[in-house]
């Protein structure tokens, strides 16, 4: 069987280049006589993959100096429960909630102290990135805390919220490594890895030097940055194979030209999806124009009888995971930054012969 289109939402698909040198390397890595997945992360080769994984995704992110690097387990939804823990002094913390993972985030970090709750979308259905009031920022807060892009309902923020010395702590999860981001701009950054970085099983989390070392006396020796940061993310053994894959992932942008290429084609991507969205007469964006990401696309017929018989034609066609959240509904093309443009196109193709195909429903 072809290789399909796969749209999910994460897992979401890897570059084939990637998977194919994955495979070569499967049995026996370089001289090691073994595969990576089975060799100690105490070795100097693991250690070396290791190392260039994270100086690839420095160079690749621009991150400076002051910040360290992890690569972690538990995804991003241990992050919730991280960042509160070792960010909180004042127990007190600003979120904005959009969508799905920020209110888990908030749900987490109401445990451990007063979250504050800024602005909220939704009011209609996390549709759109409400506008920020300072007026009702905590002037003492720990840290106000933004979901970038919100990977169910296809939303991303334009413009970062001014917290001044309040550090700007954000999950990143599916828009990683998609468009330029200064990170002098962010005290803390988390993402899980199944989306634009490898499989799942790894988190990235990106933190300046200053808030690593004050954690509140509750936080478990894991959940403590300071433990990974003196241990270089090998405290206990990492996801080892996972890591390895990123690297692949991070030699593969980088030849590409790093993030500002990929940047250029993803906006190039969303830019056709979303014009045929604006002047079909059959599918509609659900999400407001200023607010779309370029990673995740919902989009709907407005009748769920005609969704259901799209989303299943368009996987016999071999373009699959197109099914929406079910807090949404509908459909939702993912097109992280492995998505070819050919991808999308053939999608669109594919699209505008159903809506002809079905013009009278």
């Amino acid at each position: 069987m072809e290789r399909v289109y796969n749209f999910s939402a994460g897992p979401a698909n890897l570059p084939v280049p990637v998977l194919e040198k994955a495979a070569k390397e499967l049995v026996n890595y370089g001289e090691a006589g073994m595969s990576v997945m089975e060799m100690s992360h105490r070795s100097k080769m693991y250690i070396d993959i290791f190392d260039q994984a994270k100086n690839l995704l420095i160079e690749l992110m621009n991150i400076p100096d002051n910040y360290k690097v992890l690569f972690l387990q538990g995804g991003a939804s241990t992050q919730f429960a991280m960042v509160p823990l070792n960010l909180f002094k004042n127990k007190k913390a600003d979120y904005v909630n959009t969508g799905e993972w920020s209110k888990k985030a908030i749900a987490e970090a109401k445990r451990y102290g007063t979250i504050n709750v800024v602005a909220s979308s939704e009011d209609k259905i996390f549709s759109y990135i409400p506008e920020l009031d300072s007026s009702t920022f905590s002037s003492d807060a720990d840290y106000f805390h933004i979901t970038l892009n919100n990977t169910i309902y296809g939303t991303r923020y334009t413009e970062l919220p001014d917290t001044g010395n309040i550090p700007l702590v954000t999950d990143m999860s599916s828009n990683i490594l998609s468009e330029v981001i200064d990170i002098n701009k962010f005290g803390l950054i988390y993402a899980g890895a199944q989306k634009n970085i490898g499989p799942a099983g790894v988190a990235v989390v990106i933190i300046r030097e200053d808030l690593v070392g004050s954690a509140l006396d509750i936080t478990p020796t894991m959940l403590n940055y300071k433990t990974h940061v003196g241990n270089d993310s090998m405290f206990n053994t990492p996801p080892t194979y996972g890591i390895y894959v990123a690297k692949l992932v991070f030699e593969w942008l980088k030849d590409l030209g790093g993030v500002p290429a990929i940047q250029k084609i993803n906006e190039h991507k969303a830019g056709l999806l979303y014009e045929y969205l604006d002047n079909s007469n059959m599918f509609k964006g659900t999400v407001a124009t200023k607010d779309r990401s370029l990673m995740n696309i919902p989009f709907v017929t407005g009748n769920d009888e005609l969704d259901n018989q799209f989303v299943k034609e368009a996987e016999k066609a071999g373009f699959v995971n197109l099914k929406g959240h079910r807090s949404v509904g509908g459909m939702r093309a993912s097109i992280y930054n492995p998505m070819p443009v050919e991808g999308v196109t053939k999608l669109i193709e594919f699209m505008k012969k159903f809506e002809i195909d079905n013009k009278n429903k």
